[in-house]
């Protein structure tokens, strides 16, 4: 699976209640050290349950600046959260072709946790 495969795509809970959309993938780079940097690995999902645009780098607790577009942004994207990677229960397999007319989803595992998606 390709990273930009996951974005836009709806997420709903283990009951099937929407979520929102993801609209950004949180990494770290912990993994061992290749060539100048450690390995990158997807430490969870950016979910927004407003909007489907990116937060464009306004989601920095610091940036305050150019006015009015960071309130705009922080205001459409009130409620969005960050959910771990291992909460994940189910994300859509670019080679599921068995039902054309189902939307791709991601489905997060009974009991997940909701984090401050801040930077």
């Amino acid at each position: 699976m390709i990273a930009s495969d996951l974005f836009d795509v709806p997420v709903r809970d283990d009951a099937g209640a929407h979520l929102g959309w993801v609209v950004d993938l949180r990494f770290v780079l912990d993994g061992p050290p290749s060539t100048f940097l450690a390995r990158a690995r997807l430490h969870g999902l950016v979910v927004s349950p407003r909007t489907r645009t990116s937060f464009l780098g306004f989601e920095r607790s610091r940036v305050r600046q150019p006015w009015p577009v960071a309130p705009l942004l922080r205001w459409l994207h009130r409620g969005t959260f960050l959910v771990h990677w291992p909460d994940v229960a189910h994300v859509p397999s670019p080679d599921d072709d068995t039902d054309p007319g189902r939307e791709a989803t991601v489905v997060l595992r009974p009991g997940y946790t909701r984090y401050e998606p801040g930077l």
